[in-house]
C-alpha cells in the first residue's frame, strides 16, 4: 500500500492545468487570477482632499486669520483657479486639491460669514491631503495566481480592469455506485440506505473552485455502471464513490480499466481510505474514493481538494498546523489515521472517542482532522500534534 504523500503526489501528477478565459468583475468572485492586473493609472490619479473643509495655502493659516472663499471644489468637480494669498476653497472628502493650496483646514475650525472664513484659534495641524498615486500608482500590478477575494475585486475596479483573466472552473462528476443508494427524497426499501456522501463532496470541491455535477446512482452492474460513466466524458475528474457489494472498488475498477483507465494506483495505507485508487480516464483524472460516507469526504478533503487547487495553478501543498492536545489519545496502528477533532474555545483540540467511517454525525461536529502517524505513540493532553482544517481552502 502506498503512503498518503506518495498517494497524494501521484494524485497531484495527474493535475491538467485549465486554460483561461476573460470574465467581467462581476463574476470574478471566488475564482482563480490567471494573469497579472496592471493599473492603467494611479489612485488617487491627483492629490486629493481627505476632509472636508477649505483648500489652503499653509502659510496663510494662523489662529483668527480671515480668507477669502473664492469657489467650491465638490468631489467630481475639480476647482478650475489657482488659490493664491489670502485665499480658500471650499472642498469635500475626495476632490481634487487647488492648485496653490498644499493643506485642507477642517471646517470645524473655520467659520464661514460673507463670503470669507474666519480660522479658529487652534486650527489642526492637518494637511490632510492625499497625494496623486498615495494608494498605488500607474504600472501597479495585483499578481496572479490568487483566488480573488472581494478586496481583491475592488483593487482590480480601481485600477480600471473590467475584465480579468481567469482559470476555467474545473468540472468534476461525482458518481455514486451502488444498489443499496436512494436519493434523499426517495423511499427506501429496509436494506437500502440515503446517498449521501456526493453531496458533501459536491460542496467541498465547489469550495475548492470546482464546477460539480452529481451523476445519478450507478448500479452494481458493468453495464449500468459504464452508462453513467458515459455521462461523464467531458469532465475533467471524475470521482467515483464506493464499488460493488463484492468488494472494495472491484466493479468500479474492472470496468474503468475496461473503459481505458491507466491505473496509477490502489489501496493506500491511510485511515479512513484504505481503498482508493486513481489513474487517467481518456482526458480526465479518475479518482475511486471509498464508499464509507466519512472516507470519502476526509479522502476528497486530503487528496481531491487539492487536485483542484494544482489544475487552477495554485499551490496545493496544504501543510498542515501545529495544534494542543486537549485530552490524551491512545497508540495508533501501522496506517496513518486522520482523526476527526474539534477546536474548543482556547485553540486546543479534542479528538472525538468515536472514528467509525461511517459516522457522518461526528464529521458534522469536527472542525479538523488531527494527523497520527503510522505507529504513533500515545500521546498525552497538551502535547503538540498536526492538524487539517476540514473547510477547504
Amino acid at each position: 500500500m502506498l503512503s498518503v504523500d506518495e498517494a497524494r503526489a501521484r494524485i497531484l501528477a495527474l493535475a491538467r492545468q485549465m486554460p483561461t478565459e476573460p470574465v467581467t468583475l462581476r463574476a470574478a468572485a471566488g475564482r482563480v487570477l490567471a494573469e497579472n492586473v496592471v493599473a492603467t493609472r494611479a489612485n488617487p490619479p491627483f492629490p486629493a482632499s481627505a476632509m472636508d473643509g477649505y483648500a489652503v495655502r499653509s502659510a496663510d493659516v494662523a489662529p483668527g486669520a480671515r480668507l477669502r472663499v473664492i469657489g467650491s471644489a465638490p468631489a467630481g468637480a475639480a476647482f478650475e483657479g489657482r488659490v493664491g494669498e489670502g485665499e480658500a476653497v471650499r472642498i469635500f472628502t475626495g476632490a481634487p486639491v487647488p492648485d496653490g493650496a498644499d493643506r485642507i483646514l477642517i471646517q470645524e475650525d473655520a467659520t464661514a460669514s460673507g463670503g470669507e472664513i474666519a480660522i479658529g484659534n487652534q486650527p489642526d495641524p492637518g494637511p490632510y491631503v492625499r497625494a496623486a498615486g498615495n494608494d498605488f500608482r500607474a504600472g501597479a500590478s495585483l499578481a496572479a495566481p490568487r483566488r480573488l477575494s472581494p478586496a481583491d475585486l475592488a483593487l482590480a475596479a480601481a485600477m480600471n480592469a473590467p475584465t480579468l483573466r481567469v482559470r476555467r472552473q474545473p468540472v468534476v462528476a461525482i458518481v455514486p455506485t451502488g444498489d443499496e443508494l436512494v436519493v434523499p427524497g426517495a423511499t427506501p426499501r429496509d436494506d437500502q440506505i440515503l446517498s449521501a456522501n456526493g453531496y458533501g463532496l459536491a460542496a467541498l470541491l465547489e469550495a475548492a473552485g470546482a464546477v460539480a455535477r452529481l451523476l445519478p446512482v450507478a448500479p452494481d452492474t458493468t453495464e449500468g455502471l459504464s452508462r453513467v460513466l458515459a455521462l461523464a466524458s467531458d469532465a475533467d475528474v471524475i470521482v467515483t464513490l464506493g464499488g460493488a457489494s463484492v468488494g472494495d472498488h472491484d466493479l468500479v475498477q474492472r470496468t474503468a480499466v475496461d473503459g481505458g483507465l491507466g491505473l496509477s494506483f490502489y489501496k493506500i495505507a491511510m485511515r479512513p481510505g484504505k481503498p482508493l485508487m486513481a489513474g487517467h480516464f481518456g482526458r480526465a483524472a479518475l479518482i475511486g474514493l471509498p464508499g464509507n460516507p466519512v472516507s470519502s469526504m476526509v479522502c476528497g478533503r486530503v487528496f481531491v481538494a487539492p487536485l483542484i487547487s494544482a489544475m487552477l495553478g495554485l499551490d496545493p501543498s496544504d501543510p498542515p498546523r501545529a495544534a494542543i492536545l486537549a485530552a490524551p489519545i491512545g497508540p495508533n496502528g501501522p496506517r496513518a489515521h486522520f482523526m476527526r477533532a474539534r477546536r474548543d474555545a482556547d485553540g486546543r483540540v479534542d479528538v472525538f472517542a468515536r472514528q467509525d467511517s461511517a459516522l457522518l454525525s461526528i464529521l458534522q461536529e469536527a472542525d479538523c482532522l488531527v494527523l497520527r502517524a503510522p505507529h504513533a505513540p500515545s500521546a498525552k493532553a497538551g502535547e503538540t500534534v498536526s492538524t487539517l482544517d476540514l473547510a477547504y481552502p
